[in-house]
């Protein structure tokens, strides 16, 4: 008889010690995976060793005429003949039937803080085990994970992790929380869910980073498997998302519905120059956030650096930073950070109610938290949030 011990054995075994070597010893820096060989042993027979399959079927798409196949997993619903996958790369019509063809095989895993999302009402100083693939169903011209957004199957080194090892792994490095991030998690979500499934049985946390752009009933069924979700709102107008090649209404849609199925969330805004740093976007933007999501909802201004297709462009302006943020508080959001300007002082969280510093942050490090019970320590005022 093969014990779940002797199983979980076998798996890391084939999986050739990678992940334990890689947890026990305490790395802490991402590997480039950019000029990585592809993987050998992706075929599309089921490995007995390891329980990766090499075909999942894709959870969210109906059939149409002549083996064609229409995906209702995002907001584009691409209609793919038989043999080619659709925009994000990474799911293919195979006889009239749509598969994901990542699924077990994420092509970056690191442990990172959970600040780093960020999440900053949530779990502050613990770890979280982050998980990506290849493939994006957004073109952002700025993306600093282009390598892996904007790669296809066998560009970039993979490893085989089915959804088994991944929630064991978490548990016995006491890992609290499972991370869903790097490039988006909608193009590879029938791995994410799984895991998800799987992990919250565990007695674990899952959290996802997405661009948003989830189509309504896939989401839904997701977050009944997810404590908080990480939202990049890449601006306020049709200028914004089209650097992204995107729109932006399905992402204001799928802010709502996360509210609306009670799930945690907080939001990031990557201010670009020239992209989306109209002050008075920004204040459209934050009057909007206040009526629909509510003024409790976290939301990161976070700093800019010239990537990818976007190098001719400088860093943000700091003062650009600040003035955004004074703009959000004026419209009445009440926990309103910035990123990527390690030191500043509102890197921090400060309390509403008060104004003392709860939560003394530089950059991804925590150093003093002063939230005791889901409250303040100095006024007792309730600070919403994922606390224990």
């Amino acid at each position: 008889m093969v014990t779940r011990r002797r199983f979980l054995h076998g798996v890391f075994a084939a999986a050739g010690g990678i992940f334990l070597a890689l947890f026990e010893s305490g790395v802490s820096a991402p590997v480039r995976l950019s000029n990585a060989t592809p993987d050998p042993s992706a075929e599309k027979t089921a490995d007995p060793r390891t329980s990766v399959p090499r075909e999942r079927e894709v959870m969210f798409y109906r059939q149409l005429e002549d083996n064609r196949i229409q995906c209702t997993t995002c907001f584009r619903e691409c209609v793919v003949r038989p043999g080619e996958t659709g925009f994000c790369r990474v799911r293919e019509n195979r006889d009239g039937k749509y598969y994901s063809v990542v699924y077990g095989k994420p092509s970056a895993v690191h442990v990172d803080p959970i600040e780093k999302e960020p999440q900053l009402h949530m779990l502050p100083g613990t770890e979280i085990l982050c998980f990506g693939t290849v493939g994006c169903n957004f073109k952002c011209r700025h993306c600093h994970n282009w390598h892996l957004s904007q790669a296809s199957p066998g560009d970039v080194k993979t490893y085989d992790m089915p959804p088994e090892v991944v929630v064991e792994i978490a548990r016995q490095r006491k890992i609290p929380t499972i991370s869903f991030t790097y490039n988006e998690p909608t193009v590879f979500y029938e791995y994410v869910y799984d895991i998800a499934v799987l992990a919250k049985e565990k007695g674990l946390r899952i959290l996802w980073h997405s661009n948003g752009a989830m189509n309504p009933e896939p989401l839904r069924k997701l977050l009944q498997h997810t404590d908080a979700v990480t939202i990049d709102l890449k601006g306020f107008t049709g200028k914004a998302y089209q650097n992204s090649s995107a729109r932006l209404e399905p992402v204001l849609r799928t802010l709502k519905i996360v509210k609306e199925e009670g799930k945690w969330l907080e939001i990031v805004n990557l201010v670009v120059p020239t992209i989306n740093d109209d002050p008075q976007d920004i204040g459209r933007m934050c009057v909007w956030l206040k009526e629909n999501v509510g003024l409790d909802t976290p939301l990161h201004f976070s700093r800019f650096f010239p990537n990818y297709k976007l190098n001719h462009l400088s860093p943000t302006p700091v003062a650009v930073l600040e003035k955004a943020r004074e703009t959000a508080i004026d419209a009445g959001l009440r926990y309103v950070t910035l990123g990527n300007v390690p030191g500043h002082k509102y890197n921090s969280t400060f309390c509403p109610e008060c104004g003392k510093r709860l939560i003394h942050r530089v950059h991804f490090q925590v150093l003093k938290n002063d939230v005791a019970n889901g409250a303040c320590r100095f006024c007792n005022h309730t600070i919403p949030g994922i606390w224990e």
